[in-house]
């Protein structure tokens, strides 16, 4: 078994945003889908601290750091894009105007709940941000994440033990090994990473998850 590597996840995602999309990318890991965007595909990317047509990170050296999206990492701005006053942002958001945002989560129930943003620790971070915006304003919420913990616990539960940040928004997962599907039914597995059995999916995961099919195991 070959775990996808971050960039590889970042890829992955990439290729499931259609043409005119319009894209939140949450801070931490999501960030890295803005490198693997086709150039002849135009995706328009907002940040939730107001800029709309961000493109691909900076080259080393070429950094400007009057130009970050929310995570404070600098970024580009492509041809059009723009940016404004973070409560027009935060309309946007709210306003049902994302047709994708992508987040990291700590968990995942087998309904879509989310937990992203605390667990519960001292020192954790002390409110959701605009995470609880995204989440539930977004037409569709994709997460990226690692399957398990650096504990080896799954981040696929069958109840969120930490803070939620929206009830039922989650539609895909993509972790290291899998790509998993949100239905009305439960989880159901799209793609596994090479060498991964199905089986062994199940046992790290500990939730039921409906088999791919014919075709989803590479």
């Amino acid at each position: 078994m070959k775990p996808w590597t971050r960039e590889q996840m970042a890829e992955r995602v990439a290729r499931d945003i259609p043409e005119g999309a319009v894209v939140n990318l949450g801070i931490g890991l999501p960030t890295l889908v803005a490198n693997y965007l086709p150039r002849d595909r135009e995706v328009i990317l907002h940040s939730e601290n107001g800029v709309l047509g961000m493109g691909p990170a900076p080259p080393k050296g070429e950094e400007d750091y009057d130009l970050i999206n929310a995570g404070k990492s600098p970024v580009t701005l492509l041809p059009g894009g723009c940016y404004f006053h973070h409560a027009d942002s935060f309309a946007m958001m709210r306003g049902g105007h994302l047709d994708i945002c992508v987040l990291g989560a700590f968990q995942v129930s087998v309904r879509g709940d989310l937990a992203n943003w605390s667990t519960g620790e001292p020192g954790a971070i002390p409110a959701v941000g605009g995470a609880m915006d995204l989440a539930i304003g977004a037409r569709q919420t994709f997460v990226m994440m690692e399957l398990l913990t650096r504990k080896g616990e799954s981040k696929l539960v069958a109840e969120c033990s930490y803070p939620l940040t929206g009830l039922a928004c989650v539609s895909r997962v993509y972790t290291d090994l899998a790509v998993i599907d949100v239905t009305p039914a439960g989880l159901r597995a799209v793609e596994l990473t090479d060498g991964l059995a199905f089986d062994e999916l199940l046992r790290l995961s500990g939730v039921p998850i409906a088999a791919p099919t014919q075709g989803g195991n590479r």
